[in-house]
Formats: C-alpha cells, structure tokens, sequence
C-alpha cells in the first residue's frame, strides 16, 4: 500500500488525504495546529462560502491568475461534485446571491466536521502539532520522506504539500510550502496579498467609517507611474456594495478588485491606480442632473447642505458638500448650472487615489506561490521531484471572491490526492 504524505489539514490538504485514500493509500496528514482547518473556520465571516454554483465554464472569467492551469483540476472535479460530497455526507448546502453556497447551517464548523468524518472514516491518520520541518529527497530526485518536530524521519513514497500562502499568518498560513518549495529548487513568484482592503491618500474616508454603501458601481483605473500610459486602462468593474474604514476602502467590491492591483508588471514598470466610484449607477448624469433640478425646486429656499437627504446617507452628506466645493449656505436657487453640472460628476466619478493594499493579516488569500511552470497541471505533481505534489493556495493561482478560491483548493487537493496514489 502506497504511504502518502500530507503537509496541512486545510482545506487541500484535507481534499488530498480524502483523495488519495479513497484511491487505495495510506495517508497521513501533518499539522502542526493544534485541530484542522482554521482558515476554513473563519472564511465568509465564520460561515464558510464553500464553492460557488455558477456553470464550471463561467469559473475561468474569475480567477486572473492561473486559469489555464487549472483546467484538468477544476473540470476533474467540479463543484457540483464538492457540493455532492457534503450533501451526501450530512451536510446540507444552500445557494445564496451571487451562486454563493454556504452549509444551510451556516457555521462553517460543519464543513469542517463533515471533512474530518470523512477522514476518520478513510482510516487518515492525522498528527497534529507535528510540525514538518523539512522533505528529504533521493539523489535521483525522488521524495523519500519528511522530517518532523515530534515525529523526527518519516519515509513516505510521496508528499503532499498544503500548507496554503501568507494571509491569516494567526491560522498557521506562515510560507512553509514557499520554502519547501524554493529548497527543493522551485520557482516561487513574488507573494503579495490579494481580496485585500485598500488604503486611500484622502482623509475624507475617515470621516466615512463605518459606512457601508450598496448598489454602488467601482472601476479601479490603472496608471503608469512614467505618466506613458495615455488611454484610461480599467482593469476592474464592478456592481455591488463597498465599506468605508479609518485607513481607506473595502468590502466585496473592493476586496475582488484588489485582485487585479499589480505594483508592477513583469519588466519592473510601475503602476499607480486611483478608484472611480459611481454613487448612482442606475441614472445617466442627464438622469441625474435632472433628478438634482427637482430636489432643488422642491426645496428651492432651503441651504444647498439640507437639500441632499434624498440622495445621500446623512454621514456622507458633509463630505459631499465639502468636496463639491458649494458653499454650503447657500441656497439651492443661487447654485449656478456650471455647479450643478460639477456636482453631478462628482456623483458619478468620485475619486479615490490608492496608497497600497492593506497586509497579510487582513488578506483572505495571497497572489503568488510555487510557479505553475514547475508543476503538472494534469496531475498537481512536481516537474522537478517525483512524488512530491501541490494543492491550493500554496501554488500561484487566485481568483475573485464569491467560493472560487475554496474551489480550487477541493478541486487541486483532490486532484494531487488521486494521482499520489495511483502514481508509480
């Protein structure tokens, strides 16, 4: 029987040991927490938005880096096969906006369990707080085994590697698969974090904390820093709801655009990016400015700073009539129509000039990883070490938020897992 092991009881690492053990092996997972999946237990605020159920063809449009990679994965099993899994194994499932699929319960604890039933049931030894510290291999470049913190050499025919990125460095995510990988002479891309807050240069949004719009319309504006670039590049749009905090920006919108903020491009060229918010998306700013005449002639002597109620959440009313630079005084029948025409752009182009992403700690998951270009996509197993495999955040792929990132870990982990076992 063929000895697999798995470094990580996330999410992948989790699927893997399913996997392979379903495919006849012996598995043991390490991990050197304390229980399994930490980062599964926090995501989607604690109820696990465990796949999305949008056609498996629409998944590729939702994942910027490394889609073509992940095509034997995500088409080997998809997520209506993950979904079958829980569902089958008592754990009911429910699709909410956006094809998000959470349990029915939603507590994110009932995934975890059901996996680790599953686990139990397959005979998955699990050793927890069993830190690997690092995978031996033979001189003709095959995996021998992995030495361990409590466990000391362990021979294993092949090693599984999920010890996920750098974000939620608190959930055990500290960059051991970066370095097992770079040791063991793999190319690993720059980690940078990804589904990330912004920081914004304006002191405006401070005043704004805490207030969370819906309905709003973000384009993220790409820049070259040489001031080169000469047509507008938006490399994101998008519909939906934002959040204003102390430090800047984030939210849904916010957090899926971030997947798309580049420092820089592969030549060292650097970017800068400025947000366009559209306050009112559903109006043209025809629509708009004609909606703006009617609030003024219903209110035609009152001050231009308690006419905007209609239109704005009080918190954000101060900062509109600052920004708009209208007296605010003055009353609604002296603003001229070049004011009026003003205001109405700022409603639907309202700028905001990034500063950075926020950290690792705030990241839901990292941009980067162990190369693709090192990795068979057909099987999830090293082109450089035989019988050494990876799944999920460890490699360089990410997508947008919404169940595609917990997709390609099951569909990553569950690939790696199978073909560890059956390999020769």
């Amino acid at each position: 029987m063929k000895q697999i092991a798995v470094i990580g009881c996330g999410a992948a690492g989790m699927m893997a040991a399913i996997s392979a053990s379903l495919s006849g092996a012996a598995v043991t997972i390490f991990e050197k927490n304390e229980k399994p999946g930490k980062k599964i237990y926090i995501t989607g605020k604690g109820r696990c938005n465990v796949t999305n159920a949008c056609d498996i063809s629409e998944y590729f449009d939702k994942i910027p880096h490394g889609s073509k990679f992940l095509y034997s994965a995500l088409y080997g099993f998809d997520n209506t096969q993950v979904m079958s899994l829980f569902e089958e194994n008592g754990c009911k499932l429910k699709t909410e906006r956006g094809d998000r699929v959470f349990p029915v319960s939603d507590h994110s604890s009932d995934i975890i369990s059901t996996l680790v039933r599953l686990l139990k049931k397959n005979k998955v030894e699990i050793r927890y707080q069993d830190e690997v510290r690092w995978i031996q291999v033979s001189e003709d470049g095959r995996i021998k085994g992995v030495v361990t913190e409590d466990s000391g050499i362990c021979e294993f025919d092949s090693v599984i590697v999920c010890t996920g990125g750098l974000s939620y460095p608190s959930t055990g995510s500290t960059g051991d698969g970066l370095r097992f990988a770079k040791e063991l002479g793999h190319k690993v891309t720059r980690t940078t974090p990804s589904l990330v807050p912004f920081e914004v240069k304006e002191d405006w949004c401070k005043l704004l904390q805490g207030l969370s719009l819906k309905n709003v319309n973000v384009k993220l504006e790409q820049i070259p820093a040489d001031g080169q670039g000469k047509k507008k590049k938006y490399v994101y749009d998008g519909f939906g709801e934002m959040l204003f905090t102390h430090f800047g920006v984030s939210g849904p919108l916010i957090l899926t655009s971030s997947c798309y903020y580049e420092e820089a491009d592969k030549k060292g060229n650097k970017y800068s990016y400025v947000i366009h918010l559209d306050l009112k998306p559903a109006l043209t700013e025809e629509q708009l400015d004609k909606r703006l005449q009617r609030e003024f002639e219903n209110g035609k002597n009152r001050q231009f700073k308690n006419c905007l109620n209609s239109l704005f959440p009080s918190k954000m009313i101060p900062v509109m009539v600052e920004l708009s630079g209208i007296d605010p005084d003055k009353q609604v029948n002296a603003v001229t129509k070049k004011e009026r025409l003003e205001f109405v752009s700022l409603i639907k182009n309202l700028k905001l000039n990034v500063a950075g992403l926020r950290g690792f700690p705030e990241a839901i998951i990292t941009r980067g990883g162990v190369s693709t270009s090192d990795i068979n996509p057909s099987t999830m197993e090293s082109k450089k070490i035989k019988g050494l495999y990876f799944a999920g955040e460890v490699i360089d792929v990410d997508a947008q938020t919404g169940g595609f990132n917990l997709q390609i870990a099951w569909s990553t982990g569950h690939l790696a897992g199978e073909h560890a076992a059956l390999d020769e």
